[in-house]
């Protein structure tokens, strides 16, 4: 499927340049894993994150 650029923008955002997202995927646990987790499902980064690359904001 292609995605539009503005999808994968913020899709590349929050794999490299989102300070919560960044933190709490490398540690896979503690409070920003947490915040990551509830959040993802309200943040657009979050997202296209998961439609770009086939799975949730918080895994590895």
């Amino acid at each position: 499927m292609k995605h539009n650029k503005m999808t994968v923008k913020m899709a590349e955002f929050c794999k490299k340049s989102c300070p919560v997202c960044t933190r709490g995927r490398e540690k896979g646990k503690g409070i920003l894993y947490q915040m990551v987790r509830l959040e993802e499902d309200l943040c657009p980064a979050c997202r296209s994150y998961r439609k770009v690359y086939g799975k949730y904001a918080h895994e590895k």
